[in-house]
């Protein structure tokens, strides 16, 4: 089952639970994959089908930082109501989301973009990454993700470190 239709039908049972906050979180879902079905659309006929199961990740990742930041930001300033909602729409958001990978398994898929991709030095920084992109969307956090690639490479003796 592609990701569009597993939200549809979590969408659909909470509906049928009565579940607000859950039906709610799914309805921004819903409505984020939509708006990108529209921003990619550009009046092509070929691409009307909408955006696919890498995209889907990908709105879902930035829609999970998006709320920790937001609950981060809450809980400074006091407002711990505020926090623990965005952490539940979180908690539903990363049901769809596939299982993130620790660091060491991190490292891993480093080293292994870096040797597919035949990276020696920092300017080889966009294709590490554009592999790992390709490989683990949704799997990782590539904020955290891009310092590690460059510290690897950096370590590997690339020049402007």
């Amino acid at each position: 089952m592609d990701m569009r239709s597993r939200v549809n039908t979590a969408l659909k049972q909470a509906m049928k639970d009565k579940a607000a906050e859950r039906l709610s979180t799914l309805r921004l879902i819903n409505a984020a994959i939509k708006d990108r079905d529209i921003a990619t659309r550009g009046g092509a006929s070929e691409e009307a089908k909408g955006c696919g199961d890498a995209e889907v990740l990908e709105i879902l990742g930035k829609m999970t930082k998006q709320r920790k930041e937001s609950a981060r930001a809450y809980e400074e300033g006091g407002r711990l109501d505020l926090a623990e909602r965005e952490l539940r729409e979180v908690a539903i958001i990363e049901e769809f989301l596939p299982k993130q990978l620790d660091d060491d398994e991190i490292a891993k898929a480093i080293q292994t973009a870096v040797s597919s991709t035949g990276a020696g030095s920092i300017r080889d920084m966009g294709k590490v990454m554009g592999e790992l992109k390709a490989r683990y969307t949704g799997q990782m956090d590539f904020g955290k993700v891009g310092p590690m690639v460059k510290d690897h490479l950096c370590a590997a003796g690339g020049n402007g470190c």
